[in-house]
């Protein structure tokens, strides 16, 4: 069969050639390779067609069609008597198949008989013995002769060689039959003659007849008057096929008016058929028949028995028994594929054919009437085209992924009673199509990468399925848009095309990258192709990678450190500095906490463990050093925690002069470090002296306030700094007056109360020594008062991370990465406007108004800057030297009162 998917029938030509068989009629016995008939011709069908249509038969025994004219051509030979048998009419009924589309037509060859069987005798002679009493007109009957041929071809008639006693009479059987007997003529006389020798010729009636002889020996015996006689002549019986053994059928009787020996009858089967013999038995005394073989109607329907009654002399009886056989649904039907394909696309159309199925029952009748039926859960159904032809089709649509291939049970059942069924099962194989996209597991990926990874690393496994087989199910990766530029994606991140797994080419770093968004693509590899995409976002986790860093205190260019002063007032809890440290990681990682590592006198200061603020722990007493040294860490939250150092110098001093050495010489070149200590110790004692200068002098000059002398007139100039800082929150003013010696003093000073107490302002003169244009622990009325710690801003107010948000020494985080990240952006623009000198005071290029009276030399390059450390409420921006980062130098200071503590100065 070809293995190929039947589409579509023409069903009308195809249902034209069930009503009207084509029909032809030859002779048996035609040679090989003789045309029966044009069948292509027949058929409608051109000779181009052939080879496309693929006319071909199923009789392919005894025909073939020729594909180059589309003749019917015997193939094989044709022996009628084989065929039909005794039949009257004999014909050979087949289909013809032509496809592309695919019709089956019926075609009818009727077989011609020709006189080629001669008759035969079954003996090659016959004997008979006659009793010499025999009278004239006793018939005898003979042996037949059988021709295989029928109509007239068969047998016709019997002719006897000349004889004086003996005529020959024919007689015809109800089926057809013609037997001989035997008429005596006149008396035997058997001492006169003791035998006859007499020749039986049967004939046919073919042109030319055919002829055949038997011996007739003919034995004359002494009287034996009364023959047996039949109480009928023919004897009829129905029987049921496939009945057992010994089953009884009917009984013949004789009777014979002689007694004795020769009124005793037997009976026997005539010489006939050897099948009636093997099938049935007769009793010799009784005349019964039984079965004694299996009676099959598909193999035979009707047998024809001769039974002899013989007395005990030499007269005999003849009769005949004719048994019907009687159909029983014993046959199941047959299912055979005309053709079948067990490869069918899921993706065929409804109704497209799949096998062309023939069913057969050789029982007559309703037992030979079937019909067919599948499964009703299967996507196919049969529909039945013409007698005993049924249509596998496609009924629903099929999909591979859910049922791969279908077991098809035909059940083929007739109308017999009890009904017979049979049952043929078939394997459909379902082929697979690309009709399924590739499907990922999740409907998107969220990958948390730890940065400094390792270039090369898996940081994530995408994964989709796809049903289909083979190519179709095959499925690659690639990464076909990002968030990123597309020049620089490869260098970032690659994707295994067979697995799935994603690749890190290089290291991430937090600080630069935090998140980055992917669109993968997972394509099959059928034909067309399907795909479906799927997002996956790379979050960079932060790594304890980065140290803190100071961003206050700082060293000078020089390597030099600034000092910080100290009122030696100073109160419990005096706010000295506040130690500023940012860390470029987020998170906890960024947490800072600041620690004392090392201090000159450990219970003079505090430290905040999360503001950086220090703050005097008790009063200074007289046994404490005027100079303090405090080694603070900042530490992050990481794990394992990283660490910077600053190192903060405090002196205390409630002037400057206490502090300056003498200036009016130049200073020596640096001395060794092992001189430091001494020149300290000096320089610290001069500025003792000063101070206590300052303080007699200005007491004094309140004293005497009352008076007009021109002599204090210039102590009483003031002189007013513009209070054009950014938002007018620093306003302050002042009396200066100078000496001639170089040296400048302070008479007396007001600031105003915008002013912090615990932010001093510094001026310098030209020999740079440095000294506070105002100093917080006078009043208004210019008597000496304890410092003012109301001045500090609130909490809240303080910028950078130091700060504490809730005024609690111990600080709390942020609640989120937002806050988090927001706070680190205000440290940071506070510290980028404290470096580019964004926020400046007026009064001139960096003179803060004083050059005006000192000379242009006095600049603010001698005055420490400690706007860095000088706070305004509302805002996060610090006090820098504008003029010292315009000049290409470094601020003097960051916060409070500073000297550089690197300096040797001249006694």
């Amino acid at each position: 069969m070809a293995n190929q998917v039947l589409f579509h029938f023409l069903v009308p030509l195809f249902c034209g050639a069930i009503s009207q068989p084509i029909r032809y009629s030859i002779p048996e016995e035609l040679a090989k390779g003789s045309p029966v008939g044009n069948l292509a011709q027949d058929l409608g069908l051109s000779v181009q067609e052939l080879p496309a249509r693929n006319l071909r038969v199923s009789a392919e025994d005894y025909f073939s069609v020729s594909a180059e004219s589309g003749d019917l051509l015997v193939s094989g030979r044709i022996d009628r008597e084989k065929i039909c048998g005794k039949k009257a009419e004999c014909a050979l009924e087949f289909e013809s198949v032509t496809e592309n589309p695919m019709n089956i037509f019926h075609v009818i060859v009727a077989i011609q008989d020709i006189n080629d069987n001669a008759p035969h005798f079954f003996g090659k002679s016959i004997e008979l013995e006659i009793c010499e009493s025999a009278l004239p007109g006793v018939k005898f009957p003979l042996d037949s002769a059988r021709d295989a041929d029928v109509g007239s071809n068969s047998m016709k008639m019997y002719t006897l060689s000349p004889n004086s006693h003996f005529s020959l009479s024919t007689k015809e059987s109800p089926d057809g039959d013609k037997y001989p007997e035997l008429l005596l003529e006149k008396l035997l006389d058997r001492e006169h003659q003791s035998s006859h020798h007499l020749i039986l010729t049967a004939i046919d009636g073919g042109d030319p007849p055919l002829s055949s002889t038997t011996q007739i020996w003919i034995k004359v015996t002494d009287a034996n008057d009364n023959a047996p006689v039949f109480s009928q002549d023919v004897y009829k019986a129905s029987l049921r096929e496939n009945m057992p053994l010994g089953t009884f059928v009917l009984q013949v009787t004789a009777t014979d008016q002689d007694e004795n020996v020769n009124g005793e009858i037997t009976y026997a089967f005539l010489n006939g058929p050897a099948s009636a013999n093997l099938v049935f038995s007769l009793n010799p005394n009784t005349g019964a028949i039984t079965t004694n073989g299996t009676l099959d109607f598909e193999e035979k329907s009707r047998y024809m028995l001769g039974v002899e009654a013989r007395d005990g002399g030499v007269h005999t009886a003849h009769c005949n028994v004719q048994i019907e056989i009687l159909d029983e649904n014993d046959n199941v039907p047959e299912v055979t594929f005309m053709s079948f394909s067990n490869q069918v696309p899921e993706d065929s159309v409804l109704g497209t054919v799949i096998a062309l199925i023939k069913v057969r029952d050789k029982d007559s009748g309703q037992n030979g009437l079937v019909t067919c039926h599948i499964q009703e859960e299967l996507p196919f159904k049969l529909q039945p085209t013409s007698k005993n032809y049924y249509k596998l089709v496609i009924d629903r649509a099929l999909n591979r992924e859910q049922t791969s291939e279908y077991n098809v049970t035909i059940t083929a059942t007739d109308r017999g009673k009890p009904s017979l069924s049979s049952k043929t099962r078939v394997t459909v194989h379902i082929t697979d199509v690309n009709d399924n996209a590739p499907v990922f597991h999740q409907a998107s990926y969220l990958v948390h990468v730890a940065e400094n990874n390792p270039p090369g690393a898996s940081i994530a496994q995408v994964s989709a399925s796809d049903p289909d087989l083979g190519s179709n199910g095959q499925v690659s990766y690639s990464i076909i848009a990002s968030d990123l530029d597309p020049k620089a994606l490869l260098s970032f991140v690659s994707v295994n095309q067979d697995r799935g797994v994603v690749f890190a080419q290089r290291a991430f770093d937090h600080e630069q990258l935090r998140s980055f968004q992917l669109t993968l693509q997972a394509r099959d590899q059928g034909s067309p192709a399907l795909s479906a995409n799927v997002s996956m976002r790379v979050l960079v986790g932060d790594l304890n990678d980065n140290a803190p860093r100071v961003l206050y205190p700082t060293l000078e260019p020089d390597g030099s450190a600034l000092f910080d002063m100290v009122p030696r007032a100073a109160e419990p809890g005096y706010l000295v500095t506040k130690v500023v440290a940012v860390d470029a990681d987020s998170g906890h990682n960024a947490w800072l906490s600041y620690h004392v590592l090392q201090a000159s006198d450990p219970g003079l200061f505090s430290l905040g463990l999360r503001t950086g603020e220090v703050r005097t722990a008790r009063a200074l007493g007289d046994r404490d050093s005027a100079r303090q040294r405090l080694l603070v860490a900042v530490r992050d939250g990481g794990q394992p925690p990283l660490s910077a150092t600053a190192t903060l110098h405090l002196i205390f001093a409630d002037s400057l002069q206490e502090v300056l050495p003498d200036l009016r010489d130049d200073p020596l070149p640096p001395d060794p470090q092992s001189e430091l200590q001494f020149y300290l110790v000096v320089a610290l004692a001069l500025i003792s002296v000063l101070f206590l200068l300052a303080v007699i002098l200005a007491i004094a000059l309140r004293l005497r306030h009352s008076s007009s002398s021109s002599v204090w007139g210039c102590f009483q100039s003031e002189v007013m700094v513009p209070p054009n800082y950014s938002d007018g929150t620093l306003s302050y003013s002042y009396n200066l007056c100078t000496a001639p010696t170089g040296k400048a003093e302070f008479n007396a000073l007001t600031c105003n109360d915008q002013l912090n107490s615990g932010q001093d302002i510094l001026f310098g003169d030209s020999a740079g020594a440095l000294f506070p244009l105002c100093n917080s622990s006078e009043s208004a009325s210019h008597q000496q008062a304890p410092p003012n710690t109301d001045w500090r801003f609130s909490q809240a107010q303080r910028p950078g991370t130091s700060g504490s948000q809730n005024g609690d020494e111990t600080g709390t985080w942020p609640n989120n990465q937002f806050e988090t990240e927001m706070l680190q952006a205000m440290i940071l623009a506070s510290a980028s406007e404290a470096a580019d000198g964004s926020s400046t005071l007026g009064g001139g290029a960096g003179t803060m108004g004083l050059s005006a009276r000192y000379g242009p030399q006095f600049t603010l390059q001698h005055v420490p800057d400690y706007r860095q450390n000088v706070y305004i409420p509302g805002s996060n921006a610090t006090l820098t030297n504008a003029a010292g980062k315009r000049d290409g130098k470094a601020p003097a200071g960051g916060n409070g009162n500073k000297k550089k503590s690197g300096k040797k100065e001249k006694k």
